[in-house]
């Protein structure tokens, strides 16, 4: 397979240096992305650059992640308004470990074949390195004039950041272009990948690269576009925050859901960018999806595509049990099956009570959803209801109005769900 070409009709190539394309056909070529280390769990705003480093290695080449253990300590001004929080060594070890582990669902870390991915961490090499050591042998050989024509820093010294540019967010460049340097030298490395808005650090490496060996040492630079909604708004955000690859940030279910409800045209994208489904399968799927929008065919095989790859297939068919359980047919037992994390991200939008337990243990249902919680306006109403067919309890229809509240009718030994005709429920959670 042909790296570059992979990348084109996906919409994943950006921008890239003379002679890339050229280097990549001709040998077994290793190249890196620098992942930041600030949180103990990657979010999907890094996986067009994981997806890189996944399709790199599916054409044979050789990928490295590189996660910034020294530079994530400092923080990197491209796109940033403000300069970041520092981490302390602990936070930063704890984070690099839970990252490893989620990269290996995309990368093969662990065969024998000459192309397996690395890991590595860039304190490993920057934490004996003095300031001193620093400035004498990398600092001499890029200029400030250089420096300060890079657009990351011109946008925050021309008026987007409150404070200016400190030093410390200054050097970052030259901290990543010292990574490049170091990787070229010590593992082959000659290509360096990243978003565009990592094309001036990437290049300052190359520079230096060329600066301090010579002009005959090449390397080489490539970048993918930033993804955005077709709205023109930040990618991977929701009203909560980032949606975070692990479970316990964002339930396999709420994932699920992010991809299901993507706009149509931004479906048509994604699908491309964030699953390895070929070429031919997916122009289908988006013919098909545009004979008949209604049936989003093309969000629901995005959201599989993507679980599938994070959480595994297990969690998927969670997922999507729990989808149908609000938009579809389910039974009490699918409602059982739900962990109470997911339970609570399914019926996040619907009314929700509370009630203490000696109001609800061995009382009538009638007085419970029409007087201790307000699922329904009067006690006749939920009669009328419950008589024609119309009141479910736990997801099986409610055959008396007057039925006993029991222990065993509590999900997980603390919720009720009750449903009112197709589409309206209540949760009421069991003090």
């Amino acid at each position: 397979m042909n790296f570059v070409e992979e990348l084109k009709w996906r919409g994943m190539l950006h921008q890239m240096m003379p002679g890339t394309e050229e280097l990549l056909q001709k040998e077994q070529v290793t190249a890196y992305v620098g992942i930041d280390p600030t949180a103990d769990s990657l979010h999907i705003g890094h996986l067009c650059g994981i997806m890189m480093l996944r399709h790199l290695q599916h054409c044979g080449h050789k990928p490295l992640a590189l996660v910034g253990g020294a530079t994530g300590m400092i923080g990197d001004p491209s796109g940033k308004s403000q300069e970041r929080n520092l981490l302390s060594e602990e936070t930063l070890a704890h984070n690099i470990d839970c990252i490893k582990k989620q990269l290996a669902k995309f990368l093969d870390f662990d065969s024998d074949a000459p192309n397996r991915a690395e890991l590595v961490n860039n304190y490993d090499w920057m934490k004996h390195y003095t300031f001193l050591e620093f400035v004498r042998d990398i600092g001499k050989h890029i200029t400030v004039n250089y420096m300060m024509a890079k657009d990351s820093v011109q946008k925050r010294l021309n008026g987007e950041a409150r404070d200016g540019l400190s030093f410390t967010e200054f050097s970052y460049q030259l901290l990543q272009g010292y990574d490049f340097l170091y990787l070229y030298k010590t593992k082959n490395c000659k290509l360096q990948m990243g978003g565009s808005d990592q094309w001036g650090n990437i290049t300052t490496g190359a520079e230096l690269i060329r600066r301090t060996l010579g002009s005959e040492n090449e390397v080489f630079a490539l970048t993918c576009p930033l993804i955005t909604k077709s709205d023109g708004r930040k990618f991977g955000k929701t009203e909560s925050g980032n949606v975070w690859l692990d479970p316990a940030r964002t339930t396999p279910y709420e994932f699920y859901q992010f991809w299901l409800n993507v706009a149509d045209d931004d479906a048509e994208r994604y699908i491309k960018i964030f699953t390895t489904l070929p070429k031919e399968e997916i122009d289908s799927l988006i013919e098909e999806h545009r004979q008949d929008p209604g049936r989003r065919a093309l969000q629901r095989r995005l959201g599989e595509e993507v679980t599938k790859l994070v959480h595994g297939e297990e969690e998927l068919q969670k997922a999507i049990e729990a989808t149908n359980i609000l938009f579809g047919k389910a039974t009490k037992e699918n409602l059982l099956h739900l962990d109470e994390a997911t339970l609570l991200a399914v019926f996040s939008g619907v009314p929700h009570f509370t009630a203490e337990r000696a109001q609800v243990i061995g009382a009538k249902a009638v007085d419970v959803f029409a007087e201790t919680t307000q699922c329904f306006p009067s006690k006749g109403e939920m009669r009328k209801l419950t008589q024609g067919g119309g009141v479910s309890l736990n997801k099986e229809k409610l055959t008396a109005f007057d039925q006993v509240l029991e222990e065993n009718d509590l999900i997980a030994g603390k919720y009720l769900l009750v449903q009112k005709g197709k589409k309206n429920y209540f949760l009421i959670t069991v003090k």
